[in-house]
């Protein structure tokens, strides 16, 4: 598909150039065409087409006079065709028929006259360039083939078989060879009106033609007929046309070898059987010198066209590198010309796929362009250098190459346009991940103890994404990733900031499968719960709390199973072990019920309302199992504008699960605190428990693997 869309592309582009050739001739003595922007000014130019249309019906004859004037009115109106505006006017007023008539010499008035004919080949010259730039409009085109045109261009590209050269005869044969590359210009209808016509044997026979302009304009009408059209593509081999190709492709002259290497590219395009024979007949060498052309058209479609050999098989892709392809391809990355850059991209991306290149394309400087193309907003391009860095990933040594120019980055901060670019992306990224272990491993460690820091940096934050979980200790406790980590949160580069906090977030989620905050455990301590019956009952109640004036009933045998505060109370030396009632002044009637049900239970449903405050009556009370309900429950209710708040709060009653939940959520959504005045201290403040976090969370992982 790729392939494709590349060379209609080319087609385009060989159009607006045959736009340009067709006018260069006559541009000294060009009119300046009429204006159609008023109802007279129309009315007055389809009077002077019709006069001169009327002229040609009435001199086709080959009398001086008659030739004369023929020769005057299509230059007339092949003045008005350039002008796109007045072109549908010459065509309303029939000019077509005439133009086709005069394609061809008119027979001689007498048998005295001799041979020579006035203005010979100047008529049909001027009515095949005329024709030719009515054909740009592609609703004319079919008009002018069911005219009869085709049978006449074909007999003018064979004119100097009967004729001595001369600039006249050239001329003629390249308007008729031009004039049918923009009749058949993305028409496959008229592409296989020409082949049925005949006129692909004399087309590839010019191609030897002394005259380089002649050349051209056949290898330009070979290259319009190749494209998309594989009984044209058979047939122009068949003509023994790719030995005089791949002679075209080393010419000195950009325009010869731009037209060569265009119609071997439409050979070639979905045609393997034709790829062989191209490559069979010397065509590679050539196709790699047009890489380093001074013309970028030659060098883009040399591009393209290494790109359609490195499709066929690895031996292909592999001699493409041995003779030096590479190189100019990787400056090409870096050329200000967009399709050349999309193009070379598309080549090396072929070539990335083979393992024998891979190593090669970067040693050569290849992955810092690759890389810089992935921001580009043409999504073909930035499709083309995604799947180059895709094939360059899968060689081991380019890993630590690509990690440490900041590749894993580069990749995970794109903004790709097309679903298989995002997909190939993806695919690079796994096929990294994949490979970080052993001597790759070892060689990213050493980089980021000895390497420069950006470089250290890049390294550690690879590998926060890309690291296998029994590594994580390793890396960022052993060799001290971690710091490196944590030195980017307190970093004034916002950029900086963001990577770390998206690092430290994926390897938090590696290292635990548990989610932002661990699930309520059990209480800690083993005991029985004497049952929802007994909570405030007075049946064999034998102490009683005395809560905001009101009386609580309560068992001591179930207060001193649930915690080693009330076991100090009653079994230790505070007045509260004889007494009867016991007042409780800090604490709210509805919060104490809701600890008393928890210690008489073993469960109870924390809502958001009671929890800070029932928070606070679990720490009081050392009931860390209602502790962690309570945290739980708050963790559930972290916002930007609480998240500080619900620390200072995890501070204040060491209450470590919401105290790792604020620091999750405060990595986790970077973007969005990190524009309030207040980020900077925030983080400053929980820079330590969040180093502490990451020490016991990779070391708690490692220590539950041994125990597996």
């Amino acid at each position: 598909m790729e392939n494709q869309k590349h060379t209609e592309r080319s087609s385009s582009s060989a159009r607006r150039s045959l736009k340009r050739k067709l006018e260069e001739d006559l541009e000294d003595d060009r009119k300046v065409s009429p204006s159609l922007s008023s109802e007279d000014a129309h009315q007055d130019l389809a009077r002077e087409v019709r006069t001169q249309v009327e002229i040609l019906e009435s001199s086709f004859s080959s009398s001086e006079s008659d030739r004369a004037s023929s020769k005057h009115a299509i230059h007339v109106l092949s003045e008005f065709a350039k002008n796109e505006e007045i072109v549908n006017v010459i065509v309303d007023c029939g000019a077509v028929p005439a133009l086709v008539q005069h394609l061809q010499a008119p027979p001689h008035v007498s048998e005295g006259e001799g041979s020579h004919m006035p203005y010979e080949h100047e008529v049909e010259k001027g009515s095949a360039f005329t024709l030719g730039l009515l054909a740009i409009k592609p609703e004319h085109q079919q008009l002018i083939v069911d005219a009869g045109a085709l049978p006449h261009l074909v007999n003018l590209l064979k004119r100097h078989r009967d004729a001595q050269n001369s600039r006249a005869v050239n001329g003629v044969i390249r308007r008729a060879a031009d004039a049918v590359t923009n009749l058949a210009h993305e028409n496959s209808s008229i592409k296989t009106r020409v082949r049925i016509e005949g006129g692909i044997p004399p087309l590839v026979e010019l191609l030897e033609f002394v005259d380089s302009k002649v050349q051209r304009a056949a290898a330009g009408s070979l290259r319009t007929l190749a494209f998309k059209n594989d009984e044209n593509k058979n047939q122009i081999v068949e003509c023994s046309a790719l030995p005089t190709l791949i002679l075209m492709l080393r010419s000195e002259d950009t325009a010869i070898h731009y037209e060569a290497v265009g119609v071997i590219g439409n050979l070639v395009h979905s045609s393997p059987n034709i790829k062989k024979e191209v490559l069979l007949a010397g065509a590679l060498q050539p196709v790699i010198g047009l890489l380093s052309s001074s013309c970028s058209e030659s060098q883009r479609e040399a591009a393209l066209l290494l790109g359609q050999f490195a499709a066929t098989d690895s031996d292909c892709k592999i001699h493409i590198v041995q003779r030096g392809a590479v190189p100019p391809l990787i400056e090409m990355l870096q050329s200000p010309d967009a399709q050349l850059r999309e193009m070379s991209a598309f080549a090396l991306g072929r070539l990335a796929q083979d393992t024998h290149n891979q190593a090669g394309i970067a040693h050569c400087g290849g992955i810092i362009p690759l890389l810089r193309l992935l921001d580009s907003k043409n999504g073909s391009l930035q499709h083309n250098a995604a799947f180059a860095l895709y094939g360059l990933a899968d060689n081991e040594d380019n890993v630590a190459d690509l990690i440490k120019v900041g590749g894993v980055q580069k990749l995970q901060d794109g903004e790709f346009i097309v679903q298989p670019t995002r997909d190939c992306v993806a695919k690079t990224l796994k096929r990294l991940e994949e490979k970080i272990h052993g001597r790759i491993l070892g060689h990213l460690l050493y980089l980021m103890r000895i390497g420069e820091k950006v470089i250290q940096r890049r390294v550690a934050l690879a590998l926060a994404h890309l690291c296998s979980p029994d590594d994580q200790k390793t890396i960022f406790i052993d060799n001290n990733g971690l710091e490196l980590l944590l030195e980017l949160l307190e970093s004034t580069n916002l950029k900086h900031q963001r990577d770390g906090s998206v690092a430290l977030c994926k390897l938090a989620n590696k290292a635990s499968s548990l989610s932002q905050v661990d699930a309520a455990p059990p209480s800690p301590v083993p005991q029985v719960y004497l049952g929802e019956q007994y909570v405030n009952n007075s049946t064999l109640s034998d102490v009683t709390f005395l809560v905001e004036g009101k009386r609580f009933y309560a068992h001591r045998i179930c207060l001193l199973a649930s915690s080693d505060a009330f076991r100090a109370m009653f079994d230790g030396g505070y007045r509260e072990r004889d007494a009867k009632d016991i007042e409780i002044p800090n604490i709210r009637w509805d919060v104490f019920e809701l600890m008393m049900r928890y210690i008489y239970t073993g469960s109870v449903d924390v809502n958001l309302d009671v929890a800070q405050d029932l928070l606070r009556a679990a720490d009081q009370y050392l009931l860390e199992g209602l502790k962690r309900l309570c945290e739980y429950a708050i963790a559930q209710d972290i916002s930007v504008e609480s998240v500080s708040l619900m620390f200072e709060l995890s501070e204040a009653f060491n209450a470590l699960t919401l105290r790792n939940a604020c620091i999750l959520f405060i990595l986790e959504k970077f973007d969005q605190l990190n524009i309030m005045p207040w980020y900077s201290h925030l983080i400053q403040r929980v820079l330590p428990e969040t180093r502490s976090y990451f020490v016991r969370v990779l070391t708690r992982a490692i220590q539950a693997d041994m125990r597996v």
